[in-house]
């Protein structure tokens, strides 16, 4: 029999991950709508087979509107700056926990079946890698907490009104799409603009911090069964790979192999709040999810390349207003040395 196609909500869909997550349910008939107010993604991003709102997700009213007949809601958007976060929680805050409220509330009153909302894996802060989902959150910054926030007000809400919730732990995510002009997140985007710029790259601290990077692909594999698999319903699930656990030194190195580059790293003084080494079990996405690693760092970092070299490097776009400006803000952004 047949799977019945459904009316699907996705916000964020003009940047990186919603974009992809958009193509991909439109490609299997479903009816997506996508949302995204322009802050963090690109025109070009939205895919052309979906009926597209640019509009901010607080804004309840216009959510509700668009959120008519919907049955499955994936929010994706979010302003996920977590070293930002210290330096402008206003704006952070704002973009995370009240516009999930906000969709959480429209999508709630119009009784959709699910809501599957992509937490971070900031929300284990500074605990034993691998970080598992039976660990507490120990959020240590304004971006991680306003994703565990998140998290509860959507348990707290769907379990009162008999909505079924997913919450996916994605980390580290590369891949075509990326916005690479932002001086604030997606450090193997930014190290490639700027080498493709013939600048060095730049690394807080000793660069000896580590991380687990995804690429786009493997992330949807994991993403996609959330819409309807049964046994999925209240699950927190890590999604993305748990073989590769590199330095950013590593990134550093695997960057200049990839672009030709043979730049230097600058060093500069570590960034508050920087959790040393994060990387996330993918015990449980296994089991639940078949998942497997299908693209390795490497390749996830040349098909980076390849996207922001055809597109072309671009000068950093400083589009959030830092709040905070005082001795601990790095000196890459107040002075806008990207």
């Amino acid at each position: 029999m047949k799977e019945l196609s459904k009316k699907i909500l996705v916000t964020g869909a003009a940047g990186f991950l919603g974009s992809h997550l958009a193509e991909k349910l439109s490609e299997m008939n479903h009816e997506v709508i996508g949302v995204d107010n322009m802050l963090g993604g690109y025109e070009d991003n939205v895919p052309k087979n979906i009926s597209f709102f640019n509009l901010d997700c607080c804004d309840l009213k216009k959510m509700n509107e668009i959120m008519k007949g919907v049955d499955v809601v994936y929010h994706c958007a979010a302003t996920a700056h977590e070293g930002l976060s210290v330096f402008s929680p206003v704006e952070i805050t704002k973009n995370n926990y009240m516009a999930s409220i906000s969709v959480f509330t429209a999508a709630i009153s119009h009784k959709v079946k699910r809501i599957i909302f992509c937490s971070s894996m900031a929300r284990y802060g500074d605990q034993q890698t691998p970080f598992t989902e039976n660990m507490n959150p120990k959020p240590i910054d304004p971006y991680a907490i306003s994703k565990v926030a998140s998290e509860n007000v959507l348990m707290n809400l769907c379990e009162l009104n008999n909505i079924e919730w997913v919450i996916a732990v994605p980390h580290n995510i590369i891949g075509p799409r990326q916005k690479y002009d932002d001086p604030f997140r997606n450090v193997v985007s930014i190290m490639i603009n700027r080498m493709l710029r013939n600048k060095s790259p730049i690394i807080y601290g000793d660069g000896e911090q580590k991380r687990c990077f995804s690429y786009i692909d493997d992330c949807l594999s994991c993403m996609l069964p959330m819409l309807d698999q049964e046994n999925l319903n209240k699950q927190i699930i890590n999604i993305g790979p748990d073989e590769e656990f590199v330095t950013i030194n590593k990134i550093a190195e695997i960057c200049s192999n990839v672009t030709g580059s043979n730049l230097k790293p600058i060093y500069k003084k570590d960034r508050p709040r920087e959790v040393k080494h994060a990387t996330c079990s993918a015990d449980k996405a296994r089991k639940l999810l078949n998942y497997k690693t299908k693209t390795d760092l490497e390749n996830g970092i040349k098909k980076t390349y390849e996207y922001i070299k055809k597109r072309g490097p671009k000068s950093f776009d400083y589009h959030i207003n830092i709040e905070i400006n005082n001795e601990l803000t790095p000196e890459t952004w107040t002075k806008k040395e990207l």
